[in-house]
């Protein structure tokens, strides 16, 4: 028997297996995905490949298969064989990253395939393609992973329809809002000015097209805004006065209403005014409606980009001019999981999130539940996100991320600093309870 931190005595015998069980049986709001719906995947032709669109693809790329290659190896009109041939090598050094690991898993408890290798790739391929049936999703999500609800940001964001497709059984969308806030060339303007149905022929008319995006995703029932502009800009949006960012604007302007005469490109520097400006506005507006926003911190998915720019410490400004605004900051800021953890514990305003990171590092995510739990307050970490875009590695994550919660959880009662009870309640708020609040599920 151990003396727990109330003073209290436990069995630890069996303690694991108790908050094992407890947490198994949590019916998850996964607060982040892109996946497609399923007769969007339906539509697909869906072979071994299908799970390198994502996250894995970025390990093999960085072991030094050629980046040219990656459109190529998903292109089902070559042979599968011919496409391993040139993959498998990098794959060898790949598999041992939490991305690889996650795909292994899901080959062995979803299709019965023990390994990926030059004997099971074909195998696992055919299985991947006869799993593309309706009534997949249900058998994954639900089933298997015990995912209640998932908020998506769907990989058909720009299209206003799009809300309409989600299927309310599995998904509660969000509004993606980048190409409102960040528009660059007149492609950019052309682009929304097509979608609104409205010219846009100075700020205000931007504007009208901002409100008219997030009045759309009110009535179509969204649960929050999205904004993933670190791979593009830095997070520090700066409150910038209306008259710069119509000068920004005009700048912009200018290049779209100059047909057929070539003008140079403004620069995102000259342009910065007005990205930061539609920031401020969007979070305004989305705070006015009862929208939470929903912002991209830390890694950025793929191949090289400005880790600077993600660094959640960015978005403090926001923070203090929007009390009232909810933020839900993705990724534990990774590598900035303790800066995550101050903001947290600093600003009512701000939730911190775990989604991705189970699958970035199970190690890192057992360490940053660990410091959070004892900084942040329990209502204000969100256990989970699946973040992939196939249903698959949404199934190998949340079986990752219950694993490192069950560990950590588990190590907090045996270094007496949570009782058993509170441990077990901590689960259901990080895992369900919080989210639910969070988006009014």
């Amino acid at each position: 028997m151990n003396r727990g931190f109330d003073g209290g005595y436990f069995d630890v015998s069996d303690l694991y297996d108790r908050i094992r069980a407890e947490v198994e049986g949590i019916q998850i709001v996964d607060t982040h995905e892109h996946l497609l719906t399923e007769g969007a995947r339906l539509e697909r032709k869906v072979d071994f490949f299908y799970w390198f669109y994502h996250y894995a693809s970025s390990d093999v790329i960085s072991a030094g298969f050629p980046e040219s290659k990656r459109v190529w190896i998903w292109d089902t009109d070559v042979p599968l064989d011919e496409r391993w041939v040139a993959f498998a090598p990098y794959w060898e050094h790949a598999r041992t990253t939490a991305y690889g690991r996650a795909l292994l898993l899901a080959a062995r408890d979803l299709f019965g395939v023990e390994d990926i290798n030059a004997s099971t790739y074909s195998i696992l391929s055919d299985k991947l393609a006869s799993s593309n049936r309706s009534g997949w999703y249900e058998y994954v999500l639900k089933e298997r992973a015990g995912i209640d609800v998932s908020i998506l940001q769907s990989l058909e964001e720009y299209d206003p329809i799009a809300f309409d497709q989600v299927d309310r059984r599995f998904f509660a969308p969000v509004v993606y809002m980048d190409d409102f806030i960040m528009p660059c060339d007149q492609v950019a303007l052309d682009k929304l000015s097509a979608q609104a149905g409205l010219m846009i022929h100075c700020l205000e008319d931007l504007l009208a097209v901002v409100d008219q995006r997030l009045e759309q995703a009110m009535k179509a029932r969204v649960v929050g805004v999205k904004v993933s502009l670190a791979y593009q800009r830095t997070l520090q949006f700066d409150r910038a006065p209306r008259s710069a960012a119509e000068t920004a604007f005009n700048l912009l302007f200018q290049t779209f209403v100059r047909r057929g005469v070539q003008q140079p490109p403004a620069s995102l520097r000259e342009l910065k005014p007005l990205h930061d400006y539609l920031m401020h506005h969007v979070v305004r507006q989305a705070t006015h409606l009862g929208l939470p926003m929903q912002i991209h911190t830390g890694l950025q998915e793929g191949s090289g980009n400005v880790l600077a720019n993600s660094n959640p410490l960015h978005l403090v400004n926001l923070f203090l001019d929007y009390p009232e605004q909810r933020f839900d900051l993705f990724h534990a800021g990774y590598p900035w999981q303790s800066e995550m953890a101050t903001l947290g514990k600093n600003f009512a305003n701000v939730f911190v999130d775990m989604c991705w990171l189970h699958v970035i590092s199970p190690w890192v995510a057992r360490q940053t539940l660990h410091e959070w739990i004892e900084i942040v307050p329990g209502n204000k970490i969100f256990g989970f996100g699946g973040d992939y875009i196939f249903v698959e590695g949404a199934y190998a994550h949340a079986q990752m991320a219950r694993a490192d919660i069950v560990q950590v959880l588990a190590e907090k009662v045996e270094a007496h600093y949570l009782t058993e009870d509170e441990a077990i309640r901590l689960a259901h708020k990080i895992l369900r309870e919080n989210a639910k609040t969070f988006f009014g599920l």
